[in-house]
């Protein structure tokens, strides 16, 4: 018996061995072939109801399948996973093109989308035929054969290419350990930091301690050891992911990724990928993401250039550090905050305990939104350290579940994220509710302390809450509209403006409180975190445009003419580098987001979103920030929406206006 091919509401973790995906997923994308072609030999002429709604809810359980295969294949992957992405991938982008050319299918489509206007549909409605008939036509459906054949071997091409590029990030990442056997080399080392890599050298079977380049590990070790030379290792380690010219290197993954790319946009009729894939967005073409992208450097770059030059000259003065080097910036910058606001991490993680902060995300969930969680232990799960939730409203009716994974293993991949295992839809009468799930790499807890967040870890924990939020408040009738389906410039809003309560005095009163003492956060450190929240923010304001910028270069222009990925990222990086470049070092080699998750031509959405947040939470600011007037109608004209209208109406109805950028500069404190 496969597990898959049972009917199932939660997913039968527990149930599944490797062994079912293959032949669950072989036979269900049978199953939707007939459910297509049911579609296509239809001889009633073509309907809203017969063609565009029974397309829209055909393959149910192939996408429930996929979505749990996928999912461990990035939480919890072993190499017989892995094996199984590289089979499995092609065979649903065949599938997915064969869907997408089939010319009968495509025909009855666009049967309807010609007479739409006829049609008695409502907004959400007319939302998913123009989706569906732009899903065929931005596709490939009006090529002729030879060239749908192309197009057809350029997405299988890139589906395994993109599985490549991770899975050597993933090894390169568990590759690499500093193995530390003198004590004086801790020196500067937080004692949970050093806990937790004795901790890991025993796991590992070593004496002393092991650093890693998993986020909790690598993070606190550039922060805060003394040892330059190893922050240097360290460093480089993490910069050289897929540039170390063996069987893991990326450079040319990375060159085949974005010459098929651009050769498929081609194909379709477009001058660029970023041309392709911005039609769909909000920002809608490659010019106007360059002009916001330059707009916003105008403003940040005086601002970081002397912000760089005070770290320097603190760095000088501090340690006689003639050139700071990539290596020096997060311990230097720490340095210069202590002295500056008296703050550091440490003065403040045993404020943060992991469960506490869950309590306390839930609690801002309650007043908000009205949302209640109570973690449950009937629902199966794929490791012991997932917890698990069951979400309610005020009514006691079940909204969503929730599942939270929080600490690193050696097969999750490096990074924070929400996903789901099933989409919110109404069907029949029945509204179904989501399972919702949110993957973080968050410090372990030691033999001696619990898990004690750092406030950038705080800060995750809310933005990929409120991508969950935008999952589980979802209200609408189709899948493929409902929760976090939006253009992809739109999605980053719901998370990052939960980020902006972990600034206010009002929502840590709520749960920072010492681990040990129970005592609440101190008013003065609560001051001293809004106060330095605009530390060095024109620097890592720099540091997003820089990406968003690289974003742009690979996916804006012909990169047939690249032969040096290393040469061709030192050009993009020219108007933004602050730090010497280091020879060793490559990013877009394991730049995750862009060649192997969608962020393609995408990454300027976090800063785009960050206007969208910052004009937003000014409203809440306005007029409290648990104002139940304002909550509500975020969650009745944003979260609860999905893709059902374009964002910039749903936002206009949210706001009563147009985003301000200042907003964002004034936040930023980069406006004079």
């Amino acid at each position: 018996m496969n597990p898959l091919l049972q009917s199932y509401n939660t997913a039968p973790f527990s149930k599944i061995e490797n062994k079912h995906f293959l032949p669950a997923i072989t036979k269900l994308i049978e199953e939707t072939k007939a459910e297509i072609d049911a579609i296509t030999s239809n001889s009633d002429a073509p309907t809203f109801e017969n063609t565009i709604e029974a397309l829209e809810f055909s393959g149910e359980k192939l996408d429930r399948a996929t979505s749990i295969f996928f999912n461990l294949n990035s939480a919890e992957t072993n190499d017989e996973i892995q094996k199984l992405a590289q089979e499995i991938s092609p065979m649903l982008t065949e599938f997915g093109n064969d869907m997408l050319l089939n010319e009968a299918l495509f025909e009855r489509v666009k049967a309807v989308y010609n007479q739409k206007d006829t049609l008695d549909l409502n907004e959400e409605q007319q939302m998913l035929l123009d989706k569906k008939y732009k899903g065929f036509s931005r596709n490939g459906a009006n090529l002729s054969e030879e060239k749908k054949k192309q197009l057809r071997k350029i997405d299988t091409e890139l589906s395994k290419l993109k599985l490549t590029f991770g899975e050597n990030v993933l090894a390169e990442t568990n590759k690499f350990e500093l193995h530390i056997t003198d004590e004086k080399d801790l020196s500067g080392l937080p004692e949970g930091v050093i806990e937790a890599a004795s901790q890991t050298a025993e796991e590992k079977g070593k004496e002393g301690w092991v650093f890693t380049l998993d986020y909790p590990s690598y993070v606190p070790f550039l922060t805060y050891a003394d040892n330059r030379e190893l922050r240097k290792k360290m460093a480089i380690a993490f910069g050289a992911k897929g540039f170390n010219n063996d069987e893991f290197d990326n450079q040319k993954n990375v060159l085949q990724i974005a010459q098929l790319r651009h050769k498929r946009a081609n194909l379709l009729g477009y001058k660029s990928h970023a041309q392709f894939v911005l039609e769909e967005r909000m920002a809608e073409t490659p010019e106007k993401v360059k002009t916001f992208l330059n707009e916003l450097l105008e403003k940040a770059k005086p601002a970081a250039k002397k912000e760089f030059e005070e770290l320097t000259a603190f760095a000088k003065e501090l340690d006689e550090i003639d050139h700071l080097e990539k290596w020096d910036g997060a311990y230097y910058s720490e340095k210069l905050k202590q002295k500056l606001f008296n703050l550091d991490d440490e003065k403040l993680k045993p404020y943060f305990e992991l469960k506490n902060v869950i309590n306390g995300v839930f609690t801002v969930a309650q007043k908000l939104y009205g949302l209640h969680f109570k973690e449950v232990q009937n629902i199966d799960k794929y490791h012991p350290e997932v917890k698990t939730y069951e979400v309610k409203d005020d009514e006691g009716e079940l909204v969503a579940l929730f599942y939270a994974d929080f600490h690193p293993r050696a097969g999750k991949r490096n990074g924070a994220w929400m996903t789901s295992y099933k989409p919110q839809q109404t069907k029949n009468g029945t509204n179904d509710r989501p399972h919702v799930s949110i993957v973080c790499n968050f410090t372990k807890p030691t033999a001696s302390k619990p898990s004690l967040l750092t406030f950038n870890e705080v800060t995750t924990l809310f933005h990929e809450f409120g991508h969950a939020l935008h999952g589980m408040l979802a209200n609408t009738q189709y899948p493929s509209l409902s929760g976090t389906s939006v253009y992809w410039d739109f999605v980053e809003l719901p998370s990052q403006i939960l980020e902006n309560w972990c600034y206010e005095k009002e929502t840590l009163e709520l749960f920072a409180t010492h681990y040990k003492t129970g005592e609440v956060i101190p008013m003065e450190y609560v001051e001293k975190i809004k106060e330095s929240a605009t530390f060095l923010e024109g620097m890592a304001t720099l540091r997003q445009l820089s990406f968003g910028m690289l974003d742009m270069a690979w996916h804006s222009q012909d990169p047939s003419g690249i032969n040096e990925v290393k040469a061709f990222e030192v050009a993009a990086f020219e108007d933004t580098q602050l730090y010497p470049d280091v020879k060793e070092n490559c990013m877009s080699t394991s730049f995750s987001h862009i060649f192997q998750g969608g962020y393609s031509a995408g990454y300027y959405s976090y800063k785009w979103a960050e206007v969208l947040d910052a004009d937003a939470f000014a409203y809440f600011q306005q007029e409290g920030i648990f104002s139940k007037k304002v909550a509500d109608k975020f969650k009745n004209f944003v979260l609860s929406q999905g893709g059902t209208m374009d964002p910039m109406e749903l936002y206009i109805k949210f706001r009563g206006q147009k985003p301000d950028p200042e907003a964002l500069l004034k936040r930023a404190g980069l406006l004079k």
